[in-house]
């Protein structure tokens, strides 16, 4: 995990901008329309240091494809107090004993997002999880987050274990409109606990990566 911690705390804003590193991407093995091998296929092409694919609480992808610009990433549908948030896991020992239980079972847990809306993942118990399987648990699009106060919420994780934030993110999609606080707010955020990772990635849901 410190290793881990270290390699995307050494990427810089420049590295996502101007995509040499994208951690956020979904495939059809959840609600993305991409094909997880011409994804990264695609990005090898395009110099791409690193991706992670982050499908929605489930890691089959990563069941099937191993590759040194691929970190394995997983994106849970939890809830923390009030707030609906995306928890994003990279790193993990997808086989861990500890992780098993917050995957999803079925199609309804990776591809709908209503159903998602139910998740009862304990967000502290999946955390712990996340790092006993070796990886690191980054709190995603945080400007959606429907909390009153996003500092308040990123202060409480940070007690129960949270190592980062997605901060370079351009909202594309319906989350440039669904938003509840500004990426500049989120920045800022960010840098005044420098014991977070700060990393990016644009939620990637297409068929041309």
């Amino acid at each position: 995990m410190d290793n881990l911690r270290e390699k995307l705390k050494n990427f810089a804003k420049e590295d996502y901008i101007n995509k040499k590193v994208n951690l956020h991407i979904h495939t059809i093995y959840s609600d993305g329309e991409g094909n997880p091998e011409q994804i990264l296929t695609s990005a090898k092409e395009s110099g791409y240091k690193l991706i992670s694919i982050t499908d929605h609480n489930t890691v089959d992808v990563h069941k099937l494809i191993k590759d040194d610009i691929l970190l394995t990433g997983v994106e849970f549908d939890c809830w923390a107090g009030y707030v609906f948030v995306h928890l994003l896991a990279y790193g993990i020992d997808i086989a861990h004993p500890d992780m098993q239980k917050f995957y999803s079972k079925g199609k309804n847990g990776t591809d709908h997002a209503l159903t998602r809306l139910f998740a009862f993942r304990n967000i502290k118990e999946l955390i712990k999880a996340i790092h006993s399987a070796g990886g690191i648990a980054v709190l995603a699009h945080p400007a959606c987050c429907w909390a009153l106060s996003l500092e308040r919420l990123i202060k409480n994780l940070i007690k129960i274990g949270l190592d980062g934030v997605e901060v370079y993110y351009p909202y594309s999609r319906f989350r440039s409109i669904v938003k509840f606080h500004s990426a500049s707010s989120v920045k800022k955020i960010a840098d005044k606990y420098p014991e977070l990772i700060q990393t990016g990635g644009n939620d990637f849901h297409g068929k041309i990566f």
